[in-house]
């Protein structure tokens, strides 16, 4: 028996992070808020670690798609693998050059390049394309919130969301 439709149960999967987040924060409030001073100490520990883990699961939140699209995406031992029904390939993060969002293709795909093979292109809402959000945030100098501004705003064109060298001259901006 289903309590819940499975829109919705797709919905609350999504936010998980964020609703258990915020699940902490009001544990941690209820023991602040309650009798005695000795769980008011511990309170103030899960309010704080609650807020973080909310902040987290909203930026993660913004990043998951749905997962229908074609392909599955597998991240293992710091390389990111797309296998889809046309295309494929293997990237290493370490090789890893540039980042970039394709908006002009439904749906929208990341473009990954790296010196001496094809680019890899994966579609944002590929099964597992989740797991990229950790994959990419390990690499130096990506900012994350900008990565999640571009992935909900519509571009003629590709727009490089990171490089490991730019290509660019340091006071010209990537928009």
């Amino acid at each position: 028996m289903m309590f819940f439709r499975p829109e919705a149960k797709a919905a609350l999967w999504r936010w998980r992070e964020a609703l258990a987040g915020v699940g902490v924060i009001l544990l941690g409030l209820w023991w602040i808020l309650g009798p005695g001073q000795l769980l008011g100490i511990v309170g103030c520990g899960l309010v704080a670690g609650g807020a973080a883990l909310t902040f987290v699961g909203v930026q993660r939140g913004r990043f998951r798609g749905p997962g229908d699209g074609a392909g599955a995406v597998q991240v293992d031992e710091g390389q990111i693998g797309y296998f889809g029904p046309l295309t494929g390939g293997v990237v290493a993060l370490r090789d890893l050059e540039r980042i970039s969002l394709d908006t002009a293709h439904q749906p929208p795909h990341w473009r990954l390049d790296a010196p001496g093979q094809d680019p890899v292109f994966i579609p944002v809402n590929a099964a597992g394309s989740d797991a990229l959000f950790d994959a990419f945030a390990t690499l130096p100098g990506l900012r994350t919130e900008r990565m999640l501004s571009e992935l909900n705003r519509p571009h003629p064109q590709a727009v490089v969301i990171w490089e490991r060298t730019p290509l660019r001259p340091p006071h010209a901006l990537l928009h």
